[in-house]
């Protein structure tokens, strides 16, 4: 998932505006009017205030009136009483932001923003798994190497039938996240479906304290540096630079860079990493409604000259579609492995003054060439493969075929999937 902090346009910010200001300032008008109900709210807990008219402007286009009908028609009928005007208040801002059909569009309340700002410091409590939707189905992106979810065996792509008997079906990705995360300790059951298999599995995951270390490194006896990034998180581009300041003085004769599994993060971090090879060339471009932005690297490409592999999977997705993407463009890597998760939009990430957030998809991705990522991923220049059977064995044909693409003893096979063209445009043949 990558997201930027940058602020909203101008016209959502002063919908949003419009739209809080009618909230705080509009409730006992049509309460009173419609149904004259009191005001009552759970002890210990205020309620929302102020009591002026819907502007003009706004009833010329719709009948806000309405939205207050049900507001008291809630607080006067609901069984269990007394209703919580805040629980009201945040449940309409989430409404509001779900009403654009876009799983990467969310309100999130105080408490949910808190624990989405600690996801991205990489520490938090639960199974250690990337989820997403793809297909309106609640679907493992990646999980994280090392965690619950991983040594549990849960894989990338496979589906999210049931949480805890909970069937998740039209479910939200947030709503997902509160019912898996918990205390460190506790249970979890998840029932999984996987294209491989016929029946529903249920695989119970016993909850932890998830500290992400975002990148892992070593040099191999032939001096081959593998270098795994399992997220873009704050520490990712401090520990990157480390492993190729070391890759340099070890004078490494080519780099492997493992991105399968990894779900993103932050696009500041993917610009970072990609520098090290594109320089000061565009990584990515982001493309609005109303035009478009190129965003370059910032750094010297200290690594540009080494070999490089970059290995990806289903799992792959977001600012790992965009450095993987880039360094395909330019030809400064060969890309190994499966075809990527395809998560090329753009959120616009903006805290609010009581603590809560919104995160809002502004525009989509594309590579420096003019490639899509959203919904299509990238497409590895060597298809290879990945069994479970494999897996479970501690076999890895693509770390294995990006050895030999580093040392100029990789064969194609005759499907012309598995072959690698160094002339091949980027721009065509693939969707």
């Amino acid at each position: 998932m990558a997201i930027t902090s940058r602020f909203f346009p101008r016209s959502f910010s002063l919908l949003v505006l419009c739209l809080v200001t009618i909230i705080t300032f509009s409730l006992g008008f049509f309460i009173g009017e419609s149904r004259g109900v009191q005001s009552v709210v759970p002890q210990g807990q205020g309620q929302v205030l102020g009591q002026d008219e819907v502007p003009s402007y706004l009833q010329e286009d719709i009948d806000f009136k309405q939205f207050w009908n049900i507001w008291s028609l809630v607080k006067e009928e609901f069984y269990r009483q007394p209703v919580s005007d805040i629980d009201l208040y945040y449940g309409a801002l989430k409404g509001l932001v779900a009403g654009l059909d876009d799983p990467y569009s969310v309100y999130f309340d105080p408490e949910e923003a808190a624990e989405f700002a600690a996801n991205l410091e990489g520490s938090f409590e639960g199974i250690g798994a990337e989820i997403g939707i793809k297909d309106d189905k609640l679907q493992i992106v990646a999980p994280l190497k090392g965690m619950p979810a991983e040594l549990a065996g849960l894989l990338p792509e496979d589906w999210i039938v049931m949480i805890d008997g909970t069937e998740t079906t039209g479910m939200s990705v947030e709503k997902a996240i509160s019912l898996i995360r918990g205390e460190k300790g506790t249970e979890v059951v998840l029932t999984i479906s996987r294209e491989e298999t016929d029946e529903l599995m249920e695989i119970s995951l016993v909850r932890d304290k998830i500290v992400v270390d975002s990148v892992k490194w070593m040099t191999d006896g032939q001096n081959v540096m593998t270098i795994s990034i399992s997220t873009f998180n704050h520490d990712t581009s401090a520990l990157f630079t480390q492993a190729i300041q070391q890759a340099l003085e070890q004078n490494v004769v080519g780099i492997i860079l493992d991105l399968r599994s990894n779900p993103g993060g932050l696009l500041t971090t993917a610009i970072d990493i990609s520098s090290a090879w594109v320089g000061y060339d565009p990584v990515v471009i982001e493309r609005t409604k109303q035009e478009a932005n190129t965003f370059k690297g910032i750094m010297p490409p200290r690594i540009q000259g080494i070999p490089t592999v970059v290995l990806v999977n289903g799992g792959s997705a977001s600012a790992s579609e965009i450095v993987s993407g880039a360094l395909q463009d330019y030809g400064y890597a060969v890309v190994v492995g499966t075809q990527t998760f395809g998560k090329g939009s753009v959120q616009d990430y903006q805290q609010l003054p009581d603590g809560s957030s919104v995160k809002i998809t502004t525009a989509e991705w594309y590579t420096p060439k003019g490639r899509t990522i959203n919904k299509t991923g990238i497409s590895p220049d060597v298809e290879v493969p990945y069994s479970l059977e494999e897996y479970k064995a501690g076999i890895d044909p693509q770390h294995d075929v990006a050895l030999e693409i580093i040392f100029g003893t990789y064969e194609p096979k005759q499907d012309a999937s598995q072959e690698v063209d160094a002339t091949k445009d980027p721009t065509t043949g693939i969707n």
